[in-house]
């Protein structure tokens, strides 16, 4: 793959075989059925990249890493905010209503979680209450008080909603940018750390 994977894109053609010794049988059935695994941020040895493998269960989760030579295929969640489902739970009806507002925004929007998982790979994985979890692309500052609005628009949909910032380093939860808290939390590949500006976080980590 010439590109870098990128935190919540999905991944195609990792094999049970790649899989830790040790891996429970749900996580080497999950792979073995043609499941994709989902790239998660955290540090990777040369030609691998860190991934999840999901269950039919929340609590269904497990750590590994892929080699790069493996990806068959690779979906990014920008790529995912049109796809259509038949599935008729309240986790679509939100993003139906939200599509139009999230296209104007001026921002890269995407999809991930358990609806960016079945949107893209067609293995169920969302339920009633699941929540809809969506990234924005902001290389640029996005105001408090935008993300204010985002988060008083949210709150009135039908499911949580919960979006992530992506930054060139790291990402922020929209919710805690608009909070008006002194410092949030930035996470990326390295570590989770407390910073005031996290377009600029050089020399302000706590």
């Amino acid at each position: 793959m010439v590109n870098t994977p990128l935190a919540h894109d999905l991944l195609w053609g990792m094999s049970p075989a790649q899989l830790p010794a040790d891996a429970p049988q749900w996580a080497v059935e999950s792979l073995a059925a043609g499941q994709p695994v989902v790239v998660r941020r955290a540090l990777s040895a040369e030609g691998y990249v860190a991934v999840g493998v999901r269950g039919v269960l929340r609590e269904q989760r497990l750590a590994a890493f892929m080699p790069v030579e493996s990806i068959a295929c690779r979906v990014s969640p920008e790529a995912l905010c049109h796809v259509e489902c038949e599935r008729d739970l309240p986790v679509m009806q939100v993003l139906q209503q939200l599509r139009p507002m999230l296209d104007d925004c001026g921002w890269v929007w995407g999809i991930s979680g358990s609806v960016g998982f079945e949107l893209a790979s067609g293995f169920k994985a969302m339920h009633a209450a699941s929540d809809l979890d969506l990234i924005l692309r902001t290389p640029q500052l996005i105001t408090r008080n935008q993300a204010r609005k985002f988060v008083e628009l949210f709150d009135q949909a039908a499911c949580r909603i919960d979006l992530q910032l992506q930054m060139p380093f790291g990402a922020v939860a929209l919710r805690e940018w608009a909070s008006g808290s002194a410092r949030v939390l930035l996470k990326n590949q390295h570590q989770a750390c407390l910073v005031t500006d996290p377009w600029n976080p050089q020399e302000q980590a706590a």
